[in-house]
């Protein structure tokens, strides 16, 4: 018995690893090529977990939703609700540059998750929304098996957003985005559309973002405002930094290592702390990872597995 509670905490885990692992991907898009300094995760993420919950979910007299769709209808309408939100967003905000988008971005997050708080007629309010559909939950109960099972789910949905963006990033439209990363007036002066490259990036990189709030929540099952506070956003941006900009296999990396240490941290502080200085104690949670993004930094400025070499060509092969 207690080798299958290590089992099922160690799918638990990677589950969890593989959702991070997702955002982190599309986070990585806008930055890690492009340089779109996008802090506002959060809501995005949000935006997929309540559009997915909203198509799936049953009906619920004390708010509109509630279609009863098919959960893979859930995660694509995830992910067009999210880059329809980043389409309107990046229209805007992407004309800003450097830390004048991250505060623009860090303040749709904030009003994204306050309208979760505030329209209970939508969203649940603090209350949230519960009774999300867990695919495969009626065969397989939610035990070990159906852990497993999600498992498998969130590792294709991984490998193929892995494998997509390889392909992308790799194409001579992901030239032309690291050339506008390095320097915008160059690539701009080849003729290349920069806004509309920016904003094409930052589109994808939020529907990932969606993709994977909408893989959250048909795990657990419910989901609330707290659930999408800015720690969010922080705790993604450390898994890119830990595992390296610019490269895929870095922010997939990144994701695993900085989601061990949050957890083991929080399992310490739990099982060391009494139970009216476990609040405070969560901050050493945020510590902590500040401290290994320190370390890294000065260590291996690029992230664990820093960006590739790649051989030099002309921005001008895009189009």
């Amino acid at each position: 018995m207690e080798q299958l509670a290590v089992l099922n905490y160690l799918a638990f885990f990677l589950v969890f690893a593989g959702i991070f692992a997702v955002m982190a991907l599309g986070l990585n898009l806008q930055w890690g090529f492009t340089g779109l300094f996008n802090v506002g995760v959060a809501g995005f993420v949000a935006v997929g977990a309540y559009a997915s919950a909203l198509l799936t979910g049953p009906p619920d007299p004390e708010r509109v939703g509630g279609l009863g769709l098919p959960i893979f209808a859930g995660w694509l309408g995830a992910m067009a609700a999210s880059g329809v939100a980043a389409l309107v967003v990046g229209v805007a905000a992407l004309r800003l540059r450097e830390d004048y988008l991250a505060i623009t971005t860090f303040g749709i997050a904030v009003v994204i998750q306050l309208v979760t708080l505030n329209a209970e007629w939508l969203t649940g309010g603090p209350f949230g929304i519960q009774s999300i559909p867990k695919p495969l939950a009626g065969v397989l109960g939610t035990g070990f098996v159906w852990n497993l099972a999600y498992l498998g789910l969130v590792l294709a949905v991984l490998g193929a957003a892995w494998w997509a963006l390889e392909r992308l990033v790799a194409s001579p439209w992901g030239r032309v985005l690291r050339a506008i990363r390095e320097d915008e007036l160059a690539a701009a002066s080849l003729g290349k559309r920069a806004a509309a490259f920016r904003l094409q990036s930052f589109v994808i990189g939020c529907m990932l973002m969606g993709l994977a709030g909408a893989l959250y929540a048909h795990f657990v099952g419910y989901i609330a405002p707290e659930d999408f506070l800015p720690i969010l956003t922080f705790q993604v941006w450390a898994m890119l930094i830990v595992g390296g900009s610019g490269n895929n296999a870095g922010a997939v990396l990144g994701a695993v290592l900085v989601w061990a240490i949050w957890s083991v941290s929080g399992g310490l502080i739990r099982e060391l702390l009494p139970a009216a200085e476990q609040a405070r104690g969560a901050a050493l949670q945020v510590v902590l990872i500040g401290t290994l993004i320190a370390a890294i930094l000065v260590l291996r400025p690029r992230g664990v597995l820093g960006e590739r070499a790649t051989v030099s060509r002309h921005a001008g092969d895009a189009g």
